[in-house]
């Protein structure tokens, strides 16, 4: 028997499974429903996710518009002589596939906020800002400041052109990985809370 006879007789009973119907449909058409509609919503999936990562988006409620938008306005991440500026996507959602994932998974648990307005007068935010900001703080602690690493990466200053101060700090801190990032900037995009109590970096 020749190698290409016995490839046909070990070949024979898979496509028969595949071409043979079920109640309705064969295996074959089922396999390649399946895989259509894998597709879809992977392309689905992948579109609401980046629909969701835009500063669009996230001052579409006025809880961000009117409180912490407006703050960011003031400071040199959205408006400096380099003409780059941070999307709030940019500051708190990592970049990396899996880490955003984890990160809107987490963030859905705000959408609830939104639905019991628990923050939805500035009253109610102005009450709830420091445990805000703790959450905030605490998450880029955790995952040592990557989405501002994303931008601002240890191994690419140029110590030499930052003031005596800060290149010192830097290379002490920084360098050895005893601090992270927000441990030393909580405020560098908003307005702090009462900061009482709070160890100052």
């Amino acid at each position: 028997m020749s190698l290409a006879q016995r490839a046909r007789d070990w070949l024979t009973p898979f496509w028969r499974t595949l071409r043979s119907p079920s109640v309705h449909y064969s295996l074959g058409f089922l396999t390649l429903g399946g895989f259509i509609a894998g597709i879809l919503f992977w392309g689905g999936f992948n579109t609401a996710l980046e629909a969701t990562n835009t500063e669009k988006f996230c001052t579409s409620c006025h809880e961000m518009r009117d409180n912490v938008f407006e703050e960011l306005k003031t400071t040199i991440h959205y408006t400096n002589r380099s003409g780059v500026r941070a999307t709030c996507p940019d500051c708190h959602v990592p970049h990396e596939w899996t880490d955003k994932i984890g990160r809107k998974m987490q963030a859905s648990k705000e959408v609830w906020g939104k639905i019991f307005g628990t923050i939805n007068t500035r009253q109610k935010f102005l009450e709830h800002r420091r445990t805000l900001a703790e959450h905030e703080w605490a998450r880029l602690k955790a995952n040592d400041s990557l989405e501002c690493r994303n931008c601002h990466d240890y191994d690419s200053m140029d110590l030499t052109r930052q003031a005596s101060r800060p290149a010192r700090i830097h290379r002490q801190f920084l360098g050895t990985g005893q601090r992270t990032c927000i441990d030393c900037h909580k405020g560098i995009a908003h307005q702090l809370p009462d900061m009482t109590g709070v160890p100052q970096g």
